[in-house]
């Protein structure tokens, strides 16, 4: 039988919990604990294609200053379009703008287990607290494939794996089973899990179950799943930097158990996601490159070719719309 939804929420974000065999580990005994709003840092470029550190400082800057609990990289950052040498650049200097100051985890997901065991360990160097990893895409890999590629992840680094599932958007499914066995072997401390496969709520409620409420989720919908998984129980949330202060107004709202805002916030977040997923990953790049140079924090909004789609007119028109909205609801929020 599922845990209580109190008792989900407890063992997910961390706080002892008793069960009939232990008591569950503790988010306190580490030092920065991997919970709350962690937003995905986008890679800012120059017009010249370079990377933007001045950008990137100002994005993490402004990010803590809004309320984020910490940060991380993945796919949204445009890890795949960005050479070795950068990612390696983009981890370090990402570790060096925290300076500590919350939850870091680097993407390193990749091609072969060989890659990303190099992009984990130089993240672990550069001080990241958790490294985040998909399995590789450009193959349909058999299950014990992809188990042992996250085996041999956990085995090279001190510091947490965090298991993601993007195949709502890219890759193939992680079978439950996979993330049931990577738990036992490792414990919860050490295996977090980002399942961001469709349908989103139901799977993240089966992982929930699958472990008795061990596993420490975290979900990536954007925020348009947010309100739902939060009820199934997270530990946190991983956004864009985009909708980030409405995201934190939200999750703040979630957790003193606000409806009144928690909705008037959650509608103008909604409707700006759709516009994100009707192109896929580069829907998503293209909106919230857009919004971060409208915004002020990026310079430009450049991304690395190819891509799969630009904003039009029409599509740019109802994007001011909704991030008004968005703002009004901020407001009233905050008043």
């Amino acid at each position: 039988m599922a845990a209580s939804v109190t008792g989900n929420r407890n063992a997910l974000e961390g706080k002892a919990v008793s069960s009939t065999n232990s008591t569950f580990w503790k988010v306190t005994d580490v030092t920065k604990p991997i919970q709350g709003v962690l937003p995905i840092a986008h890679t800012p470029f120059l017009t010249d294609d370079s990377i933007d550190v001045s950008s990137l400082r100002r994005q993490i800057d402004w990010a803590y200053g809004v309320g984020a609990d910490g940060f991380g990289t993945g796919m949204v950052s445009e890890l795949l379009r960005l050479t070795f040498d950068e990612r390696i650049e983009l981890t370090e200097k990402l570790g060096e703008i925290n300076a500590g100051r919350g939850a870091y985890f680097a993407g390193v997901g990749a091609e072969s287990t060989k890659q990303a065991i190099q992009y984990a360990q130089r993240a672990e160097r550069a001080g990241a607290d958790a490294v985040m990893a998909i399995p590789p895409i450009s193959t349909r890999l058999p299950v014990p494939a992809v188990r042992d590629y996250f085996v041999a992840l956990a085995e090279s680094v001190s510091i947490p794996v965090i298991v993601q599932d993007a195949s709502g958007y890219v890759g193939q499914p992680i079978p439950i089973a996979i993330c049931v066995e990577l738990l036992k072997r490792f414990g919860r401390d050490k295996i977090l899990f980002k399942p961001e496969a469709s349908p989103i709520g139901p799977n993240l409620s089966a992982l929930r179950d699958a472990t008795a409420g061990e596993a420490r989720i975290y979900e990536g919908s954007g925020g348009v799943c947010l309100v739902d998984s939060y009820r199934r129980g997270i530990a946190g949330t991983m956004p864009g930097m985009e909708l980030l202060r409405g995201i934190v107004a939200l999750w703040k709202a979630l957790k003193r158990g606000d409806d009144t805002a928690i909705y008037r916030l959650y509608f103008p977040i909604c409707a700006l996601v759709s516009l994100q997923l009707q192109a896929g990953l580069d829907g998503f790049l293209v909106v919230e490159k857009y919004v971060l140079n409208k915004q002020g924090l990026f310079t430009t909004d450049h991304r690395r070719t190819p891509n799969a789609w630009s904003l039009d007119p029409e599509t740019r028109d109802e994007l001011d719309r909704l991030l008004a909205k968005l703002e009004e609801a901020l407001v009233q929020s905050e008043s």
